[in-house]
């Protein structure tokens, strides 16, 4: 066979089917450049025969193409290349199987099996492409009529493929590995189509749902228009426009609004990200720029009278927010501190904030940071993540509606921190006057003026707070009340308000002042009121119950007229009983006394009231007493989050090796306190008269156990040193410390006696239990400014400046030692 210069791919075909399938015809240039180049032939080709040659169209460089039809017959093999001229020719050798050998392969299992699979497939890719162009076409015929291994040839022909796939179609000799090349080229083809199908109806899909809702829409404004309603989109959005121009905002805050306004008004409301625009730009328009609540003229007296309606005592914490009142006065526009109340649970630190907005005229509000621990709840969140909002700070403003109010940031000591944030952090920059003026919220994005906020702190400790933000607040402690306050308190405030709470009146129920007192002293014990007002409330209750069970059987109009007769008096004063009247009202006066009109004595609290609703006494001032019977046995004053409390130490000494054991859930400071104390007692136990000269160790043949009651409470803390030795010497001594005595202080190795913290509130613990003797560390005598003159003169206050000081005063007749050398 000849082969000229043109190169020739057609389709393997026998038949006359395959005249209409195209050939491929590559021209090789053989010009007098290329004429010496070297041609590289392929080994295997396809004999074909020309069926029809047709004139091409001239192109405009004057080279004219031609179109050839041609007809595959076989395959062969190149055995040999022959140049002649411009052509060559080669030797030949069909490699086509012959009849038999292909009768001989279709009965082969796995050529039967890679048939099905070619036909299935092939039929599933027709079927494909007749279903999208929509035609019933005549190639399924061919899958019937025409040979399997010609049918390989057929649709790998019609296929773009690369030219060594295609040559790698015509090397293969061997059906079964043809089929199996055919069937792969026949599945890509096949999934590249589906792929393709599937991104075109999800395209066709999305553009049909949109001009569909747009039509809808447009349907529904044509229908709003005719019935006069123009409550849509365009108005709600023109609406929010005019609500953020009266807004009063900042310019440059202005043109960011106007930016993301102008953003909004391009989306479609059914886009995702447009609802979250539209919540920040309300939250824009409604915060308070430049709104602020009308201060009114500043009275300190009336200031100082409304404090002490509200207050009693506090006269330190109410003289300073007098002072701060009186500059606010003289300098308006100055920068405020930021006040920070710190004391235990009861004693009034929100209503002095509260007082303070009052006073000042300004809208008052409080934000509880109380278990906050993530700092997004300071900052806010950032309107990338879904479901975020702005701070507590920017929503509390928000809710106020006014950028100048008094702000309560409750309970500051309680915040935490774990891995989104540390809120106390966060608050640098809120209580920082220099900070303040550009915060900058996460959600909201741009900076916000917190400069003309008053913020009022409350705690319950100190020391929680980090030292950065505890820098930034002026720190006003409130102690706890004492007995005679928390009557003055119950007296005016507490009880007005329990009856008022639960309907009731003096003329219905009586509190007298001793029957207050006894409930101050045998059923609380607490620096607050909080337990005060709840047994009060109790005692209200039950009362309540009896005068709804005794007035239910005539019900009257609340219009009643107040009725007095000389004659009704007389009756009730001779007989003691009630008497029942049925009045008929004959004007409107307004008299809200009760729901029936019955004249009946008042109920009067009494201590059998008080057992029968509150139980049994839970206190009495004979606990120390009772308690402090045995030596080894001291009582201690601690400071705690709640005031100031007892505690009883308790020492013993049992047979063993000289160990120390320490319980009563003790930190480390407390127990290295122990560790000092026995220390100081063992080299000190021949001066104090615990050994004699022969006895050279003070724990031979002996243990010592102390246990601080009260077990399920942590303990901690330097300020139990001076009890520790004094129980460790009552033990070791055999002789009782006095029970009416109190201690607190910290020791040194060597017998100092150092100042603790927390007096006040421990005197006042002292004086709630009836103690009547107190020992304190002579450099805490400054400290007793502060607690009130009326308890100081119900205590004796004794001083120590060694321990031997403290030893002297605890116990009956002084503790005499044997040498007064002091090491």
């Amino acid at each position: 066979m000849t082969v000229g210069s043109v190169a020739t791919q057609g389709a393997d075909s026998g038949d006359k089917s395959s005249k209409n399938l195209p050939g491929l015809l590559e021209a090789h240039k053989i010009d007098g450049k290329s004429q010496h180049e070297t041609i590289h032939w392929h080994t295997r080709g396809v004999a074909a025969r020309a069926l029809h040659l047709s004139r091409g169209v001239e192109k405009p460089s004057g080279r004219v193409t031609y179109i050839v039809v041609l007809e595959g017959l076989s395959r062969f093999s190149v055995d040999e290349l022959n140049t002649r001229g411009t052509y060559t020719t080669a030797k030949i050798s069909p490699i086509d199987m012959t009849k038999a050998e292909m009768e001989q392969v279709e009965e082969d299992a796995d050529f039967k099996a890679l048939s099905r699979q070619f036909k299935s497939t092939a039929m599933e890719l027709i079927t494909l492409l007749e279903q999208k162009q929509k035609t019933a076409g005549r190639t399924k015929i061919l899958l019937e009529t025409v040979p399997v291994h010609k049918l390989a040839d057929i649709f790998v022909a019609s296929f773009e493929i690369s030219f060594e796939e295609q040559l790698a179609m015509l090397d293969s000799v061997d059906v079964k590995v043809r089929l199996s090349k055919a069937t792969e080229l026949v599945e890509r083809h096949l999934q590249s189509i589906r792929v393709a199908e599937k991104i075109t109806q999800k395209v066709e899909g999305q553009l049909s749902k949109t001009q569909k809702e747009y039509l809808l829409r447009q349907q529904m404004r044509a229908i709003k228009e005719e019935l006069g309603d123009n409550d849509d989109e365009d108005d709600d959005v023109a609406a929010l426009e005019r609500k953020m121009q009266d807004a009063g905002m900042p310019p440059n805050i202005w043109k960011h609004a106007q930016r993301e306004l102008r953003r909004l008004k391009k989306m479609q409301p059914q886009q995702p990200g447009y609802n979250s625009s539209r919540v920040y730009l309300e939250l824009l328009a409604d915060l308070p720029w430049e709104t602020t609540s009308e201060e009114v003229e500043l009275d300190l007296k009336a200031a100082k009278d409304r404090l002490d309606s509200d207050h009693y005592g506090l006269v330190k914490v109410k003289q300073r927010i007098i002072e701060y009142l009186a500059v606010r006065k003289l300098k308006p526009d100055g920068k405020s501190p930021v006040l920070c109340f710190v004391g235990p649970p009861g004693v009034g630190k929100t209503s002095l904030a509260s007082s303070i907005a009052a006073a000042l005229g300004r809208k008052f509000i409080r934000i509880s940071l109380g278990g906050v621990k993530d700092e997004a709840d300071i900052r806010g969140h950032r309107r990338t993540y879904i479901g975020s909002m702005p701070g507590r700070l920017i929503d509390g403003l928000k809710k106020v509606g006014v950028c100048n109010p008094v702000m309560l940031l409750d309970e500051i000591d309680k915040t935490g921190s774990d891995i989104r944030g540390d809120p106390a952090s966060a608050l640098l920059e809120v209580l920082d006057p220099e900070q303040n003026k550009t915060f900058s919220d996460h959600y909201l994005n741009v900076p916000f003026d917190l400069s003309k906020v008053i913020f009022v702190a409350t705690a319950n400790r100190a020391q929680p707070i980090p030292p950065p933000l505890l820098d930034r607040m002026e720190v006003i402690e409130l102690p706890g009340y004492t007995s005679e306050e928390k009557l003055r308190i119950a007296m005016r405030h507490l009880i007005p308000r329990v009856l008022s709470q639960h309907g009731l009146n003096s003329d219905f129920l009586q509190f007298p002042e001793a029957m207050v007192k006894l409930v101050i002293e045998q059923y609380t014990r607490e620096a607050g009121v909080r337990n005060l007002e709840r047994n009060l409330a109790a005692l209200a209750r039950a009362a309540a119950v009896t005068v709804a069970e005794q007035e239910h059987n005539h019900p009257l109009n609340k219009n009643i007229h107040p009725i007095t007769s000389s004659l009704l008096e007389s009756r009730v004063a001779e007989g003691g009983a009630e008497v029942e009247m049925e009045v008929l009202p004959m004007g409107s006066n307004n008299h809200d006394l009760s729901n029936v009109f019955r004249i009946m004595s008042p109920l009067i609290v009494d201590e059998e009231m008080l057992e029968k609703v509150l139980g049994p006494s839970k206190y009495d001032n004979k606990e120390a007493e009772e308690r402090v019977v045995t030596p080894g046995v001291t009582v201690g004053l601690v400071w705690t989050a709640f005031g100031g409390e007892v505690q009883f130490v308790e020492a013993t000494a049992t047979t063993g090796k000289g160990d120390l054991h320490l319980t009563g859930q003790l930190g480390d400071v407390i127990k290295e306190s122990a560790q000092i104390a026995l220390t100081w007692v063992r080299a000190r136990a021949t001066e104090l008269n615990l050994v004699t000269k022969q006895e050279s160790n003070l724990l031979e043949g002996r243990d010592v156990h102390i246990h601080f009651p009260a077990g399920a409470v942590p303990k901690d803390g330097p300020s139990a040193g001076v009890t520790l030795v004094t129980s460790l010497v009552s033990l070791f001594s055999r002789r009782r410390v006095r029970a009416d005595t109190a201690m607190t202080g910290e020791m040194t190795l060597r017998g100092l006696v150092l100042p603790v913290g927390g007096i006040k509130d421990k005197v006042l613990a002292a004086h709630r239990y009836g103690l009547k003797r107190v020992i304190l560390p002579e450099r805490n005598m400054k400290d007793l400014v502060e607690v009130p003159s009326a308890v100081l003169g119900s205590l004796e206050i004794l001083f120590a400046k060694r321990m031997e000081d403290v030893l002297e005063h605890a116990f009956e007749g002084g503790c005499p030692l044997k040498h007064h050398s002091r090491l």
